[in-house]
């Protein structure tokens, strides 16, 4: 169960300060202009210390079907998770939540990860970044395993950056595959203060091939 509270036009200072108070905003479908504010009971989280690179995605990860970048395309990869998908008829991005999370791209604080087949961009995720916690906001993907990559190469560049945190929010049995859990709203905030008590980077040097994934997950099974 989730608290709500309906919440009038808010500013990306405020969003911010949402999410280093263990809250996120959302929508009921994306053409609703209102937003309400999510304090999930049980949180989902992706441990970076125990999180599972499945085998058959190494194995496609070698292969490197897609390019993967970081932070080209970022308005781009919303709208693709804000797109209607098969099992996702209606998304939560409306507009007023798109706005925010392109100002906080511009400021540094919201980043994408991205999968591009030639010049067509076929997948990919974005979230928030605070110090060393990053928010998973919503993936998509238009060829199979794109979202999977791009949440394996977020990851390892969380992993090797220094971060403590991977939040994504709720659990699904796509998120369940690589580690994902729920903990209490309790262990969520000791854990998100940590989180935000160090500090991390985004581009850490090394990261974002598919040898250098592959390497870091070697020892997962």
């Amino acid at each position: 169960m989730a608290g709500r509270g309906k919440t009038p036009a808010i500013t990306p200072e405020l969003l911010l300060k949402a999410y280093a108070s263990g809250i996120f905003p959302m929508a009921e479908a994306s053409d609703d202009p209102q937003i309400f504010w999510v304090d999930p009971t049980e949180r989902g989280i992706l441990p970076l210390d125990g999180l599972h690179l499945p085998r058959s995605l190494k194995k496609v990860i070698r292969k490197a079907p897609f390019t993967v970048r970081v932070d080209t395309a970022f308005a781009a990869v919303v709208d693709g998770c804000a797109e209607p998908a098969p099992g996702r008829e209606k998304t939560w991005i409306n507009r007023q939540i798109r706005d925010l999370y392109l100002a906080l791209y511009k400021e540094g604080f919201a980043h994408s990860v991205e999968c591009w087949e030639g010049e067509a961009l076929v997948g990919g995720l974005y979230g928030v970044s605070i110090n060393g916690a990053f928010f998973g906001e919503s993936m998509f993907s238009r060829k199979t395993d794109a979202s999977k990559i791009a949440l394996a190469f977020l990851s390892e560049r969380l992993i090797r950056g220094g971060y403590l945190l991977l939040d994504t929010q709720f659990i699904t049995s796509h998120l369940a595959r690589f580690g994902a859990v729920e903990i209490e709203r309790d262990e969520y905030h000791a854990l998100l203060g940590q989180a935000l008590s160090v500090a991390a980077t985004f581009y850490p040097a090394g990261a974002g091939t598919a040898e250098s994934v592959l390497q870091l997950f070697s020892q997962t099974s």
